[in-house]
């Protein structure tokens, strides 16, 4: 028997890979009232925009939710992270970051 490779990438690179490119989103949008550190992103079926600091890609719980994201919807768009969670949910959630 050989030895098995994990196929989960380490926590570091994820949130690096993670922290690219939402920096390439960053510079993307042209949104003069997203303040300087945070971002813009979309949630629910409304796409209600909500401005994020980016302290909370930190956040374990925040990573789950951008994987989520990506997976569904990619990166490569012009209108931004579409979180596909509820409302409720994402609110929740913000509110136990902050």
């Amino acid at each position: 028997m050989g030895i098995r490779k994990s196929n989960k990438l380490p926590q570091v690179i994820l949130f690096k890979q993670i922290m690219k490119r939402c920096s390439r989103l960053a510079k993307k949008q042209s949104y003069g009232d997203v303040p300087k550190g945070h971002f813009a992103v979309y949630v629910g079926e409304n796409r209600t925009r909500y401005i994020v600091p980016i302290s909370f890609l930190a956040h374990p719980e925040f990573q789950c939710l951008l994987r989520c994201a990506e997976e569904e919807f990619g990166f490569d768009h012009d209108m931004g992270i579409t979180i596909p969670c509820e409302e409720f949910i994402f609110q929740s959630m913000t509110s136990m970051l902050r």
